[in-house]
């Protein structure tokens, strides 16, 4: 059997190594979820313009316009990732909301928002979860009346990343009562800026405040702003989670960490000794890079399944938990590596990486909860990925003393 690809493939690896090398020096630091930078926003227009980014969305809606092609998506994964370079802009607005409009906007949704998001104009941030409805999203109490052409929208959100610099928000408000939980929810997009619109923000062991709560208090969002139709927003949620737990579990972040590993073990040292000499370190560095691999194949049974049409079943159910179980992981390596520097943090001068390994390692931990927990996860692979009978509830409480 012959793996090796045909000229043509080997014609474009080439050209995007030597666009790699032309534009180096144009390359923007790693992108955070807030606001990109101007380098960042060049970057990113650059890259649609070579059809490295929004590769396959159409070039009306601000994207490249190209052709689905698997083996094109893998090389260009793999050059950035072995360059070190910053691919294009990711997060809740471009990496989930755009692909839910693609599948399930109106027209006039995606020429107005798409363009805005690609090109990192306009940032988005998500309003699920809820202090009583985060695994049980269904259950969401953030209510919305009718008055005239408007909604009146009320109630509150937690763990909304990005809320305290998001332009936008796409956000799941429960707009039939009376229907059943899971039919009378409304899918909406509005401004952040609207009346009635408070954020907190919420600090995590890392130091930095990435989360919110958000608080809506008779904000008004005109009817036209639903996305799908009127009660049918689980629907439309679930193709959000869908493109969420794919960012999430995004295998090329999982190989740029392990390069960046590989790295770091070839420098430092201990004792004149380079950490790649130590067996046990080797061990697991061999152990994890072969779970990159198993993922980035994964990746390609994805892709192939979407080209195609198809259902991916338990391909797609697994890559959520298993790409940020290994993402910790990674974190975790580094840090052991580097021993009693690995548990430095802030402003120490032996501080390796600006700290990145801690904050990633303490970062990464809260990923394995959001976006639907690793128990929840779990859950959804063995019962629809595997069949298993579902998940017993809770009994009902007795109406009386026995």
């Amino acid at each position: 059997m012959d793996l090796a690809y045909s000229p043509p493939y080997q014609q474009f690896r080439q050209e995007v190594q030597d666009f790699l090398e032309k534009h180096r020096q144009l390359w923007p630091p790693r992108s955070s979820l807030g606001k990109p930078s101007a380098a960042m926003k060049n970057w990113q227009a650059l890259l649609i313009e070579q059809g490295y980014t929004a590769r396959t969305i159409p070039a009306e809606y601000g994207g490249y316009g190209g052709e689905p092609d698997i083996l094109k998506s893998r090389i260009i994964a793999e050059e950035f990732t072995r360059a070190g370079a910053p691919g294009g802009l990711a997060g809740q607005g471009v990496s989930m909301l755009v692909p839910t409009l693609l599948e399930m906007g109106s027209e006039e949704q995606k020429k107005h928002w798409i363009p805005r998001t690609l090109s990192g104009e306009v940032l988005w941030c998500q309003g699920y979860s809820e202090p009583g409805a985060g695994s049980d999203l269904a259950s969401l109490q953030t209510r919305a009346t009718e008055d005239g052409e408007d909604f009146i929208i009320n109630g509150q959100k937690i763990w909304t990343s990005t809320a305290h610099e998001a332009d936008m928000i796409f956000c799941l408000v429960r707009t039939e009562p009376d229907a059943p939980r899971h039919q009378g929810i409304s899918y909406l997009l509005f401004s952040m800026d609207t009346p009635g619109i408070e954020v907190r923000p919420l600090q995590t062991m890392t130091g930095l405040a990435e989360f919110n709560e958000v608080f809506f208090t008779d904000v008004r969002v005109p009817m036209h702003s639903i996305v799908g139709e009127r009660g049918q927003g689980w629907q439309v949620a679930n193709a959000t989670l869908k493109h969420e737990r794919g960012m999430l579990g995004d295998p090329d972040i999982a190989a740029t960490r392990l390069n960046a590993i590989v790295q770091l073990m070839q420098e430092e040292t201990v004792d004149g000794t380079r950490l790649m000499e130590n067996p046990l370190l080797r061990d697991r560095l061999l152990q994890l890079q072969s779970r990159v691999l198993a993922m980035q194949f994964n990746g390609l049974r994805l892709l192939t399944a979407q080209i195609q049409g198809a259902d991916p079943g338990i391909a797609r159910l697994i890559v959520k938990l298993q790409g940020c179980e290994l993402n910790h992981q990674l974190a975790a390596l580094a840090i052991d590596a580097l021993g009693e520097l690995g548990i430095l943090y802030q402003d120490s001068p032996r501080l390796r990486n600006k700290g990145a390994w801690q904050r990633s390692y303490m970062f990464d931990l809260g990923l394995i909860i959001g976006g639907g927990t690793a128990q929840i996860q779990k859950n959804i692979i063995s019962e629809i990925g595997l069949g298993m009978p579902r998940e017993p509830k809770p009994a009902a409480a007795s109406g009386g003393a026995r």
